[in-house]
């Protein structure tokens, strides 16, 4: 569950429309929904996206339309803030799944053949992750025979949705499993396993398609030598590895950039920052547009000023908006040197930006202040354009991101009870625009998979009634079970992202559970099949 819990506030505006502040992932899909619901042009309909306190996808629209209607009705301001208990009733968390799987292989460990029968438990919603589980358990690795059955059962419990990585991690959790059970039976390293069978570029897809250009093989050649994997394992003691992959959302996406009288380059974008993303488009700007990050201004705007801009959803900002930055500001930067060609009469391709001023190559003493230049662009009855630039960007094409993960353990036999010694993430990221942003949000993730694994449930009685709807029931994991996360960066460039990146956000959720589940089923010589783990399973007959 997210810190912050949903909050909404609607006003009705005197010619009729409606402005919302929210804590959104999503202000564009808001304002459109708002739009149609009540029959608004989308013009009276302005969305103003607050800060959002931790939204893993569960964000993106809930409160806002019910809200709507009640302001409309009402003609007056209508506020509401979940409560804790709510949250977890009508706060939307990740279905339950429960999978069957069986893989065949030759006794060299070359996979033939996949089948797998899956069904998620909805809750009171409509059903959307079996598509993409489907596409997990039949692309990650190269399996030339697959057959694969989903359900997506609706029930009276709790309505789900989006969280962190949907329908990855559960079909990871099931997949991973089954890799670690296949070898052991072949007696084979489970790297080498996964090595022998992971898909990389070139490979056809599940939908016809051809794989790119991916990480898949360098973060599984990074595991042999990381320290947890290499050292010594004692009594009762194992390693679990697990890989994870996600193939990016992709929405079309516009961002302004203008540069202001101080020299400031003024980024404009419409989608909410919930992971340190304006410090990865203010570093992307600053490259394109030659100066320091410092010198960067992101701001998200709300739907009345904002250029479109996709939703902070999917591992995709980055990726997609992160590019219409990238032109912005380069359109911005050809504006500003076209206004220094005629003073310095030099030609644009003779000019550069150093220190906030823009200066003749090979010549530094030929200079203007970035100031002067913004000045005489402003001037009154001048003859120079405004700065002021808009960039655009539709990437066609996926960079998916893989991930291994590395879980050591020890295990009490006589009790049950495992400790988890060390842990490691290892990551392709594309290119890591800002490395302490990106390692960030992997700990996150990583604490988040091995949350599913070492307790966190949604538990109902026979009457389908929730028993853990509070953080006295719902057990989350305490700072003393998370280890020293070890986080490596690998870098297999993008050709399409901007400066080479990658998404970052999803794939760190998605295989620790499954790591954890694998070094305690080896650790115990059980072989665990449910997420959170069974402790009880695990002591000695």
């Amino acid at each position: 569950s997210f810190m912050e819990p949903h909050v909404s506030v609607v006003r009705p505006e005197p010619d009729g429309g409606l402005t919302i502040w929210s804590s959104t992932q999503g202000p564009f899909v808001v304002r459109d929904d708002i739009a149609q619901l009540t029959g608004l042009p989308t013009r009276k309909v302005r969305v103003m996206p607050m800060p959002v306190g931790g939204g893993f996808g569960g964000k993106i629209e809930l409160l806002e339309p019910l809200l709507a209607l009640l302001a409309l009705r009402l003609r007056r301001p209508v506020r509401l803030v979940l409560a804790r208990s709510h949250e977890f009733v009508v706060g939307r968390p990740a279905p339950s799944a429960h999978f069957e799987l069986e893989l065949g292989a030759r006794r060299d460990g070359t996979l033939v053949a996949l089948r797998g029968r899956f069904r998620y438990d909805n809750g009171a919603s409509a059903g959307w992750h079996g598509g993409l589980t489907a596409g997990f358990l039949a692309g990650t690795y190269r399996i030339p025979n697959f057959d694969l059955q989903g359900l997506e059962v609706a029930t009276n419990k709790t309505p789900v949705d989006a969280y962190r990585a949907p329908g990855a991690t559960q079909a990871f959790f099931a997949l991973e499993s089954a890799m670690d059970e296949l070898a052991l039976a072949l007696n084979i390293d489970p790297i080498e396993l996964r090595l022998l069978n992971v898909s990389r570029e070139g490979d056809p897809t599940p939908d016809g398609n051809q794989w790119p250009r991916v990480g898949s093989v360098e973060v599984l050649e990074a595991v042999k030598t990381h320290p947890l994997y290499a050292a010594p394992i004692g009594d009762h003691e194992a390693v679990g590895v697990a890989l994870g992959s996600w193939g990016g959302a992709r929405t079309p996406s516009a961002a302004g950039c203008r540069v202001e009288p101080d020299g400031t380059v003024a980024i404009t974008v419409g989608s909410p920052d919930i992971s340190g993303t304006a410090t990865g488009l203010a570093l992307i700007a600053a490259e394109a547009f030659g100066v320091t990050a410092d010198k960067v201004r992101v701001e998200t705007a709300d739907t009345a000023n904002a250029p479109f801009s996709a939703t902070s959803s999917g591992s995709q900002v980055t990726y997609s908006v992160g590019g219409a930055v990238y032109e912005a500001a380069q359109e911005a930067r050809r504006q500003l040197l076209e206004i220094a060609t005629e003073e310095l009469e030099a030609a644009a391709e003779d000019l550069d930006i150093v220190d906030g001023r823009v200066a003749v190559k090979g010549a530094p003493n030929r200079s203007v202040e970035i100031t002067r230049l913004v000045q005489v662009s402003r001037e009154f009855m001048g003859r120079h354009k405004p700065i002021e630039a808009v960039g655009r960007s539709a990437v066609q094409v996926a960079s998916p991101m893989f991930t291994v993960q590395i879980a050591r353990v020890k295990v009490d036999p006589d009790t049950g009870a495992y400790q988890l010694t060390g842990y490691a993430a290892i990551q392709d990221v594309g290119h890591a625009i800002n490395p302490p942003e990106v390692e960030g949000q992997i700990h996150g993730g990583a604490v988040q998979a091995l949350g599913r694994a070492l307790g966190e449930e949604l538990v109902y009685d026979g009457d389908g009634q929730l028993r853990s709807g509070s953080f006295l029931d719902y057990e989350l994991p305490a700072a003393d079970q998370i280890p020293n996360i070890d986080v490596r960066l690998i870098e297999v460039p993008s050709p399409v992202g901007p400066l080479g990146a990658k998404g970052v956000g999803e794939p760190p959720a998605i295989p620790g559970t499954a790591a954890l589940a694998n070094a305690v089923s080896r650790a115990a010589g059980v072989r665990v099949r449910n997420a959170p783990i069974d402790r009880s399973l695990l002591v000695r007959s």
